[in-house]
């Protein structure tokens, strides 16, 4: 008989509450096999906790964690004080290497260094891979230097060079530009040890061998990819629509039989007080017939309630089950720009780069080619001062004279919305509505609390504030703020909108914008979120050898005809 694998990791009866009492995690059991799962679910559901956990970074209020070995977390917000060494994790092997050289012999170092002699070769080879150039000077850069996806490239290479038995990946592939995603896939077919990937890239689940869901439901656990797991899903809501319609079908049915003897029960009773009033009966009889009619009147009662009341638990049930995640519908006539109206024009050196009518256009480009700086300076007019002088002689790394020969023309200007990758600012407002209204001052609390409530954030939730709300519930207070800020977003901007978003906020995203009647400017990675915006253009930015940003402006191939 064969034996299944032993789990890398099991988690049991997992519990995991705030010092406010507030529960993050409640008596959550599952295991999480060898190879590649992909843990999935919505935005507060715990999953980043759940990481932390396992790691041993914080302790469970209840239940047990056990994992075959050494655990390496690369969580989603990375450090961003220290050196790459520290952020690889290596500095206290480099540091004791570096005593052994000087002519230590010190026990503690020669413990330090283990297995690891070689440790500094073999991070310069996987910074090489991924396209960081130079020596080991480059191990002490510093980590505030680098943008948000060289961060992560880093973390991913020093969770290579970990070698630990269960590797963990918070959304790795956030702010990770296009050739950098693909690099991952390709590390993770050849990964070595289990590997648990928070994730909402489908791309990366599509190759992971299992899936955990962190569902309303509890735990679902599904041996295979997420494309077998969408199929397997829209089966289950399927089956869980047609159980409804019988629930449904059920109650009504529980309801009419209840009626229908209650009526033939008053109808009896009502002959039974007619022949008793007639004296075809006794006294002694009338007593008896009476008593037993009412005992027996009871009895169905109560029998009829109890039908019913299982068939409304049933149906209450079976629409738990078939209930799917609202969805974002809303109007924004005001957001229009008319076919052929000049909205946005740019210079970047020989390349004239214009959005014109309602356009919608994705802005790419590998990690630190200025795409955040080009954002900025189409908002602001002009580039900043420290990006906008080329030095002589500068190599390629330098990010000074990044925007040399950028010119922006705003004319004629539009109303401008930006939904920016951190959403800070909305830690400044003590409720949701104080947010929208700090946008539209013109609304009233009632009219800011309606719509927020499109934005499925309802009843007590509007008046939270958005420190204390989920991820999910943060971006969509703020993609309320932006389109319906006062007045309407004639242009929008969206840099990299689905990072730590989960996949459900995503279709939300795309629903939300289905009616935006402006022109939109994307900055993203995800090539789902390209075709589920209809995006028509892209601006492809990169950098010469001076360290001068270029953008490509790419239409579609043409489409032949027959």
């Amino acid at each position: 008989m064969a034996h299944s694998p032993v789990p890398a990791v099991v988690v049991d009866g997992l519990t995991y509450s705030l010092s406010d009492g507030s529960v993050i995690l409640d008596d959550i059991s599952a295991r999480f096999p060898p190879g590649h799962t992909g843990l999935i679910g919505p935005n507060g559901s715990g999953k980043s906790t759940l990481l932390a956990l396992i790691a041993g970074r914080l302790t469970p209020t209840a239940g047990t964690i056990r994992a075959s070995g050494r655990v390496h977390l690369v969580p989603q917000r990375l450090p961003s004080d220290g050196r790459v060494a520290d952020l690889l994790g290596i500095s206290e092997v480099l540091a004791a290497l570096r005593a052994v050289e000087a002519g230590s012999v010190d026990q503690a170092h020669f413990d330090a260094v283990g297995d690891d002699w070689d440790v500094e070769a073999r991070a310069l080879a996987e910074l090489d891979a991924l396209g960081f150039a130079g020596a080991s000077p480059l191990l002490e850069r510093a980590v505030a230097t680098l943008s948000g996806g060289e961060a992560t490239r880093v973390a991913l290479a020093g969770a290579r060079l970990a070698r630990a038995e269960v590797t963990l990946l918070d959304e790795p592939t956030n702010n990770l530009d296009t050739a950098t995603r693909h690099w991952l896939y390709d590390a993770l077919d050849g990964w070595q040890g289990a590997l648990i990937v928070v994730s909402h890239d489908r791309d990366l689940l599509d190759r992971v061998d299992a899936l955990v869901d962190l569902d309303r439901r509890g735990v679902v656990a599904f041996g295979g990819n997420f494309h077998d797991y969408a199929e397997f899903r829209a089966a289950r809501q399927e089956t869980a629509e047609r159980r409804l319609k019988e629930a449904d079908a059920g109650l009504a049915r529980a309801k009419r039989q209840a009626q229908v003897e209650l009526q033939r029960e008053a109808q009896r009773n009502r002959a039974g007080r007619r022949e008793r009033a007639a004296d075809n009966v006794n006294k002694m009889e009338a007593h008896y017939f009476q008593n037993r009619s009412e005992r027996g009147s009871a009895a169905k009662a109560v029998a009829h309630q109890k039908a019913v009341a299982q068939a409304a638990e049933a149906r209450s049930e079976a629409d738990d089950a078939a209930r799917t995640h609202d969805v974002i519908r809303v109007e924004l006539p005001d957001t229009t720009v008319a076919s052929g109206k000049e909205v946005l024009k740019l210079a970047v050196g020989d390349a004239t780069l214009d959005v014109v009518g309602p356009e919608r256009i994705r802005l790419e480009g590998a990690n630190g080619s200025g795409k955040s700086t080009l954002l900025g300076t189409m908002l602001s007019g002009k580039a900043p001062a420290w990006a906008a002088v080329p030095p002589a002689g500068e190599p390629a790394a330098s990010t000074a004279g990044l925007m040399a020969g950028v010119t922006v023309s705003r004319t004629p200007t539009v109303p401008v919305g930006v939904l920016a990758q951190r959403l800070d600012e909305l830690d400044a407002f003590s409720s949701a509505i104080d947010a929208v209204r700090d946008a539209a001052p013109s609304r009233t609390p009632h009219d800011a609390r309606a719509l927020l409530a499109r934005f499925l954030i309802r009843g007590d939730r509007a008046d939270q504030p958005p420190a204390t709300m989920s991820g999910g519930e943060r971006f969509r207070v703020g993609l309320a703020r932006v389109l319906f800020r006062d007045p309407a977003p004639q242009l929008l901007v969206l840099d990299e909108p689905t990072n730590n978003l989960d996949l459900d906020s995503v279709e939300q995203l795309v629903a939300a914008l289905e009616d935006y009647r402006g022109a939109l400017i994307v900055v993203t990675h995800d090539e789902h979120l390209v075709r589920e915006l209809r995006v028509s253009r892209t601006w492809s930015a990169s950098r010469d050898g001076r360290g001068v940003m270029r953008v490509a402006d790419r239409f579609p191939e043409p489409v032949e005809g027959p």
